[in-house]
């Protein structure tokens, strides 16, 4: 049997940390767009007049949400809470948006900021959630675009195929089932 020496065994077990946190972060971008219809009563996803997920505006847009300074979408009325966080220099990323779906409040209070936050509503796992947003990252290549607004399709021909055809802003019909 060989001895590992501190710094090796550190090494081994820093490298087997990573990639198990990799690997706990790693959720599925389509069951996620259809998770997401519980958020769309808050949140839109629209990327400028490019509407991917019609939805509220109780929430902020969530379009390049990952990679994105916590509390820093233009034009949104934050709390006081989540401003804090923000103000600490805090990046959404999977992992944090994760944890603040999980219960906001908590979120708040250990990082920086204080109070209650004004989303109310809790996902028990939002693992799936935050790899479909991960999709519309801005910081992410075309490529990962094109899969969420894929994922965004499949919900929307899920949803047609069980209540018939809905028409977009413009009066178009939306894709349902038929590729473009």
């Amino acid at each position: 049997m060989t001895k590992l020496s501190g710094t090796k065994l550190f090494a081994l077990t820093a490298a087997a940390l990573m990639a198990t946190s990799t690997a706990a972060f790693a959720g599925d971008a389509e069951a996620g767009a259809k998770e997401f219809n519980k958020c769309k009563s808050c949140h839109m996803i629209a990327n400028g007049d490019d509407i991917i997920v019609k939805g509220g505006r109780t929430g902020p847009n969530l379009y390049g949400v990952i990679g994105r300074p916590v509390a820093s979408y233009e034009g949104f009325k934050y709390g006081d809470g989540i401003l804090a966080v923000g103000a600490t220099g805090k990046v959404w990323d999977e992992a944090s948006l994760i944890e603040y779906v999980a219960d906001p409040t908590a979120y708040i209070d250990t990082h920086g900021g204080s109070g209650r936050s004004k989303m109310t509503f809790k996902l028990k796992d939002g693992t799936n959630v935050a790899a479909y947003l991960a999709t519309f990252s801005t910081m992410s290549d075309e490529g990962a675009s094109d899969d969420g607004a894929e994922a965004a399709d499949s919900m929307d021909t899920d949803m047609d195929e069980t209540k018939g055809q809905e028409h977009n802003q413009e009066g178009e019909h939306t894709q349902s089932g038929a590729s473009n």
